[in-house]
Formats: structure tokens, sequence, C-alpha cells
């Protein structure tokens, strides 16, 4: 399976988060999956790169040229696409991708969990979507989620859309274990 994974790109964070992302693309590799990520060598993507180094996984970077600039890309990536744009960026990553899973990260980060997950809930993809919550560090994301649903901005159905793990292994017995639902636009959206 290829499996995108979003996360930090600063190495100013606790170790917790990077040894975290090493374990898990070290397992990542050792069940036969590949990375699909951002192509950076620094934070939680350097270190999932590692792990997935490491273990001897296959790993896609993609990136915009103008990050090409020294120590800002992972060097041991088995293949790397450049692209234009950071929408670009993403559309590639997306369609090589048959899961996600969002490791902590920064604004970036939410910004491409939440486009994904969007993309989900008006059934563009069906695909696999897992939250890597080490130290607890998404849980204020789980609770605005339940509470976006409670005052009706999100039907309770969306909750549904992604899964929250705080260990590695079984977030990926998850992504292995997924099997794609119908997703009715109309039970995700306020729509009738």
């Amino acid at each position: 399976m290829k499996i995108c994974v979003y996360g930090a790109s600063s190495n100013a964070i606790d170790k917790d988060y990077i040894l975290a992302g090493e374990a898990l693309g070290e397992e990542m590799a050792k069940r036969g999956h590949s990375l699909v990520y951002g192509g950076g060598t620094n934070g939680l993507m350097g270190a999932v790169a590692r792990g997935c180094t490491k273990a001897g996984g296959e790993i896609v970077g993609v990136a915009p040229s103008f990050f090409e600039v020294d120590g800002v890309l992972y060097e041991h990536c088995t293949e790397f696409v450049y692209t234009e744009t950071m929408r670009e960026r993403k559309q590639i990553m997306e369609d090589r991708a048959d899961a996600f899973i969002m490791t902590p990260g920064g604004v970036g980060t939410f910004e491409e969990f939440f486009e994904i997950m969007t993309l989900k809930q008006l059934a563009r993809h069906n695909k696999a979507i897992a939250i890597l919550n080490t130290k607890g560090y998404y849980d204020p994301v789980d609770k605005l989620m339940k509470d976006i649903t409670k005052a009706g901005f999100m039907k309770e159905d969306s909750l549904e859309l992604y899964e929250l793990f705080t260990d590695p292994s079984a977030l990926l017995d998850y992504l292995e274990s997924y099997t794609p639902e119908n997703i009715d636009i109309h039970e995700m959206k306020h729509i009738r």
C-alpha cells in the first residue's frame, strides 16, 4: 500500500514526536508499505522518511522545485517528483496514495488533513484516513470536531471519515483492514 503521511517540517519540537514518526516509518516499511510525502528532511516528515529508509522501504517525495535548497529535501527518496506549486504537490500526493496519515504538525498539516477529509466527505475519494495522536497532540482537534458536530456545523456521520490512534502499529492495522463503504454525500452534508 502507498501511504501518504502529512506532518511537521520543524525540528523545534519535542523529541518524542520525532521518535514516534521514525517508528511509524519503520513499521510501514517492515509491513511492505511505501511512503508518499512532502519530501522534507526535517521534523516529522524527515522522521517518517528516515524510519522508512532504515527498514528498506520505498519513498516517493513530492515538493515544489523552490524547496530545492540545502538541507530541506530528503536525499534518500526512491523517487522524487518536483512540482511548480503547492497545489500540484498535494494533488500528486493524493493521486499516488491508497491511504492517508496525519502526524502532529502545524497549519500546513491541518490544511492537508482537512482538505483530504473534505474530499472524502464529498465522495471524491474513499480512502482510509488516520491520525497519529502522539502525546495527545490531536485531543483538542478531536474535541473541536465533536463540538462542531454538536453545534450542527457538521453531521455526526462525518466523524467516521477518519480514526484517531496513539499507537503506530494499531494505526497500520486499521489501514490494512480498511474496507471502503459507500459514502452518501447527503448523510455527510446538510443537503436535502
